[in-house]
């Protein structure tokens, strides 16, 4: 079984909506900024790939997670065509206001849709505000169904929160209740927005401090935290009344809790090569790889080694690129929106490059990473990680809309 991509929506540092956000990343534009979430003295690293949407600049706001998961999954319900009017005529912001109506004027006869919410942090944000200055905070507001009620009446809202897996994960899910008849159509989403006890703890743990996300660069020094939000629509292949943006062929996960924070090759090599049996592809088949790529040591070592033992007979074999180095590190969000970029590869035979890539590491001397400047080609087949913490691994194929 196949599952279409039917509608999609994005919000990041670098634009608020998918196609946008592709451009800027194949121009090799990066979101990094000063950070503003918080007091910077406190901290070693002092950089982020933050929304720049607060009302007081300096000055944190509740909720932002979920101001920006409703946006994106407003945007993608509206280019699926299940929304009154299009993104024509009205932005993702305002495709979101719906002026206290559950379900929303615009929104009518998705309350049955499914929504699965990948994340890392939920609304922790708005609970360190909460704490800290008695902003007002309800239990119901640290996951996302009442927001998700209220703005478009869906009454099925899962959070998935399984590291940066999360909304890989999520997707997993959706393809299985579509393939188990429990629905037609399901949104799936991730979003995640800054909060002070995660940068915290990365603070402390990646010496020397790093100022960017550099994956597979020598200078590489770790993570950096980015925010954003993305949604995607499926469908069961071939039930849609609108030209699908692409299709799903297979995901795969797993959990090995090897370690903490390394992630184990096996485990990740078994995630890629059960996502390609379910996809029912050959690794030659593969075109080009949107890799987890965060920059940490560990990570990119381990990612080459996989794509090597899996795709080393190939040649020439696949592109490979990460956007994190644009976006940051977008937590339990970021794999969704790696898929969506990758999607709009395919569509527009466009891949963006990994900004900032100067001397690769002598582990990936054998892939074809992207450097400098986008690639061109007629791409079908996409593959798409996300490692999270513990060791918990999704690894999905998307092939180009037929």
């Amino acid at each position: 079984m196949t599952w279409d991509i039917v509608g999609m929506g994005a919000v990041s540092c670098l634009a608020d909506e998918p196609r946008a956000i592709h451009e800027a990343l194949c121009r090799g534009e990066s979101g990094v900024a000063p950070l503003r979430a918080f007091d910077r003295a406190a901290f070693r690293v002092q950089n982020a790939y933050e929304i720049d949407d607060r009302a007081v600049p300096g000055r944190d706001e509740p909720g932002r997670a979920s101001r920006w998961l409703r946006a994106a999954v407003a945007a993608a319900l509206a280019d699926a065509g299940l929304a009154d009017a299009g993104p024509a005529d009205a932005g993702p912001a305002d495709a979101a206001d719906t002026d206290g109506d559950p379900g929303g004027s615009r929104f009518g006869g998705i309350a049955d849709i499914p929504v699965l919410v990948g994340t890392t942090l939920r609304e922790s944000r708005s609970a360190e505000l909460w704490w800290r200055d008695g902003s007002e905070l309800r239990p119901a507001d640290l996951h996302f169904a009442r927001i998700m009620r209220d703005a478009f009446g869906t009454v099925r809202t899962h959070t998935v929160a399984s590291a940066c897996a999360a909304s890989l994960y999520a997707l997993g899910m959706a393809t299985d209740l579509i393939a188990l008849g429990a629905a037609e159509t399901v949104v799936v989403a991730g979003t995640d927005s800054l909060t002070e006890s995660a940068f915290g703890g990365l603070d402390r743990v990646q010496h020397p401090a790093p100022r960017s996300v550099r994956p597979f660069d020598r200078d590489r020094r770790g993570m950096v935290m980015g925010e954003g939000a993305v949604a995607v629509v499926v469908r069961r292949a071939g039930t849609h009344h609108r030209p699908a943006h692409a299709r799903v062929r297979g995901v795969a996960m797993n959990c090995d809790a090897t370690h903490p924070t390394v992630p184990d090759p096996a485990s990740v090599t078994s995630a890629v090569r059960e996502a390609h049996r379910r996809a029912a592809i050959r690794p030659e088949d593969v075109d080009l790889v949107v890799v987890h790529g965060s920059g940490t040591h560990h990570n990119d070592v381990v990612e080459s080694r996989v794509l090597g033992e899996v795709f080393g007979p190939v040649r020439p074999g696949p592109l490979v690129t990460s956007i994190k180095s644009g976006l940051g590190h977008t937590c339990g969000g970021s794999g969704l929106m790696s898929l969506v970029v990758a999607v709009l590869a395919l569509q527009s035979g466009v891949l963006p490059p990994i900004t900032d890539l100067r001397r690769p590491i002598p582990e990936a001397r054998d892939l074809r990473l992207v450097a400098g400047g986008p690639a061109l080609g007629d791409f079908t087949t996409a593959q798409i990680h996300a490692i999270g913490l513990g060791g918990i691994n999704a690894v999905a194929v998307v092939g180009k809309a037929t």
